[in-house]
């Protein structure tokens, strides 16, 4: 029973983090099944996929409702990524768990920099929509693509900084539109880990999506209260939190 009110808490938090910040969720679902669930490094990155990729559609649907999905740029990152996201699924499998982990924690401590970085406001405080470039969106997406197959993340933690950043995107219309992403890259990864589906404790993923999907309405509500900068800068510092507890781990 402990381990069902865990995995019911833990998916609050991740579906939280998902609706309010349009990504996140796989970096800190993937430690949570590690650390308080008990699943493998590898296990836990296929069952974080299955609960991202729910999730995430929840969301999706929430915030293009209101308008905060671009879905042209949306789809040229999910169509790059789609190809990388299912070869490095493949391979995913072969690597060690030290090495999962510690890669895992390096790309959480890099997108939490970005995302201190670009939580500062400009001098008006708004970032004014740019067009789309095709290029930029495309190469962005393959390597979002890339990292979702390896390290079983939906890359919504890298495509907000990166739709910030690279096309100056203002935070809502980026939290929108990374969730597009992120599902499209999930479900990508998912198709090529097929065969580890019957190996995963169904007992703890049910409840835990189900609280992440539920979870993300609440994020969705938030993210409408609250400031672009300041969800921006709690995120990236939990993220730092969770790359150094990780990185420790894989080296002791």
């Amino acid at each position: 029973m402990s381990t069902v009110i865990l995995a019911l808490a833990a998916g609050a938090v991740v579906g939280l983090a998902l609706g309010a910040l349009g990504g996140g969720g796989s970096v800190l679902a993937v430690p949570a099944l590690i650390y308080l669930l008990g699943f493998t490094p590898a296990a836990a990155t296929t069952a974080s996929l299955l609960i991202v990729t729910a999730t995430s559609l929840t969301a999706l649907y929430a915030h293009s409702r209101a308008g905060n999905v671009r879905w042209r740029a949306g789809a040229l990152f999910a169509a790059a990524g789609l190809v990388p996201a299912a070869l490095a699924g493949a391979v995913a499998a072969r690597l060690p768990h030290a090495v999962l982990t510690l890669a895992f924690a390096a790309v959480a401590a890099l997108a939490a920099v970005r995302m201190l970085r670009c939580a500062r406001p400009d001098a008006d405080g708004q970032r004014q929509p740019s067009s789309v470039r095709p290029a930029r969106a495309a190469g962005c997406g393959a390597g979002l693509g890339a990292l979702t197959g390896l390290l079983g993340v939906g890359g919504g933690f890298l495509a907000v900084p990166a739709l910030v950043t690279v096309l100056a995107f203002e935070m809502q219309a980026a939290v929108g539109t990374s969730l597009l992403v992120i599902s499209a890259n999930s479900l990508a990864s998912l198709a090529t880990r097929g065969a580890t589906m019957g190996h995963l404790d169904w007992g703890v993923i049910a409840p835990f999506t189900a609280t992440a999907v539920l979870g993300a309405w609440d994020g969705k509500r938030l993210a409408a209260r609250a400031s672009g900068p300041l969800l921006q800068r709690a995120f990236a510092v939990a993220l730092l939190a969770v790359a150094g507890f990780m990185a420790v781990d894989a080296v002791t």
